[in-house]
Order: C-alpha cells, then structure tokens, then sequence
C-alpha cells in the first residue's frame, strides 16, 4: 500500500530540486534615466491640515489637499477636492479638483468634475470635464509656461513687485487695476 506513494526513480532523476535565487537587478547605470527619477523622488503631499502662506516650488509631483496662498511651480501639480488655492499655479501638467483663485499655466491642463476656478488658464491642451466650474479666459500658447510682455503675469508675482511682500491675490468682489499693457478695448 505504501508503494502508491512512493515516488518513481525517473520523475526524481528529471525534477532538480528548486535553488532560491535572488532576482538579478540590473545596474543603475543601465536603467532608463526615467525609471532612476521615479524611484528616487517621491511625490510631496500637503495635507488637509496645512495651511502654507508663501510661494511653493518642486521640482516633482505635488499633491496639495489643504490650503496655500501663493504661486505654486512644479512638474505635476495635483489640487485635490479639499484643496484651497489662492494664487497662481505654473507647471507641466495641472489637475484641478478643488477651488483655485488665480491663473493657471501649464502645458496640461485638466479640470475635473468639482472643480472650482477663477482665473485666466494659459495651456496648450485643456480638458474640462462636465460640471467643473471656469470663469476666466482661456488661452492656449505654445509656450504656456513662459510669460512675455502681452500676456498677465500670475495673481501673486514670484518677485515681489515693490521689494517686498508678494502682491496680494484678488478675491472675489474686489477689483484689481491692472497695468496698462493688460488694458483691452472692448
């Protein structure tokens, strides 16, 4: 009975015994330059408990879920649904989620169903998905990300203007006199 389960000579002779082997990496050096990035910077998370008054700049992706007041420049900028933006925001690629109270420049520009934005959007591609809310002008450049002299700089300049504090960001029910070259005739 027992000779049931013992195993065959010739299935033992064919079937090595498993080796544990560690998967062969290959070397830094032979990675895409892009894969290298992605493993090493992790993308910056503001939480819903921040609150930043100041300009933030990254040279990653930023997930911002609480509260800034002043320009944000990076990558990838991501304003989630809690988000409260007050200010101008330049980047690559830009998710809007949450409110924005500013300009908006990047080469991608996505707002997204709960979407709240007030301010002009420079962009070479614009997604707006159903619902979001948008009042400003939309413009599309070749070079969104760049601003010559015909076109607004952001709400709250990255230089301050008089060699002090950034200038103040307009909110709603206050007017703002713009300077001379933004005039437009209607």
């Amino acid at each position: 009975m027992l000779s049931n389960f013992k195993k065959n000579d010739n299935e033992a002779a064919k079937t090595p015994p498993p080796t544990p082997q560690a998967p062969i990496a290959p070397a830094a050096s032979q990675q895409p330059a892009a894969a290298r990035t992605a493993e090493r910077v992790a993308p910056s998370v503001i939480g819903s408990d921040l609150t930043i008054v100041g300009n933030l700049t990254s040279k990653g992706q930023v997930q911002i879920d609480g509260q800034v007041q002043g320009d944000i420049y990076g990558t990838h900028i991501i304003v989630g649904e809690r988000a409260s933006i007050t200010g101008g925001i330049r980047a690559e690629e830009v998710v809007v989620r949450g409110q924005v109270m500013g300009s908006v420049r990047g080469k991608r520009v996505m707002l997204q169903t709960q979407s709240h934005v007030e301010g002009d959007i420079y962009h070479q591609a614009l997604a707006i998905e159903q619902g979001a809310f948008f009042e400003g002008k939309s413009r599309r450049s070749q070079d969104p990300l760049t601003i010559d002299g015909d076109q607004p700089a952001p709400v709250a300049s990255a230089a301050p203007v008089d060699g002090g504090a950034p200038a103040p960001a307009a909110s709603s029910g206050t007017s703002v006199p713009l300077p001379p070259t933004a005039v437009e005739n209607s």
